[in-house]
């Protein structure tokens, strides 16, 4: 079993910066692809940000680009996401996911490849 445990959301001004933490347990982490996903109230999950097992490729919705960067330190068993420059349009609960099943290491935005999620951890941009 695989447990994600989010953490670092908060209420934070527009332009301002979070960096978001996934902490993993249960199962080998550094053989997993990982990724960051988010949610609005009345819209379906969307993609973020995904990186490979070996942290070597990373991939980014066009939404967050060069805004967002994700990170993974293996030794830790954490994979991080930090934001900067946010909009009110980033106001989401952010779940981080892995893809830990079959021959699956490197990125994927399809939701539906991940195997685990966290809780989630809320970001709330104000204007």
């Amino acid at each position: 079993q695989v447990q994600l445990v989010e953490s670092g959301g908060g209420l934070v001004q527009a332009g301002g910066s979070l960096r978001l933490s996934c902490a993993a347990s249960g199962r080998t982490f550094s053989r997993a692809a990982m990724g960051w996903f988010r949610q609005a109230p009345g819209k379906e999950r969307e993609f973020v940000a995904a990186i490979s097992w070996s942290g070597g490729s990373t991939d980014y919705a066009d939404s967050v680009k060069g805004r967002f960067a994700i990170t993974r330190v293996n030794a830790k068993n954490t994979v991080y996401l930090q934001v900067n420059s946010l909009k009110p349009e980033d106001t989401a609960v952010y779940y981080c996911a892995g893809i830990y099943s079959g021959p699956f290491y490197y990125t994927s935005r399809n939701r539906h490849e991940y195997d685990y999620w966290g809780q989630g951890t809320q970001v709330t941009v104000s204007s």
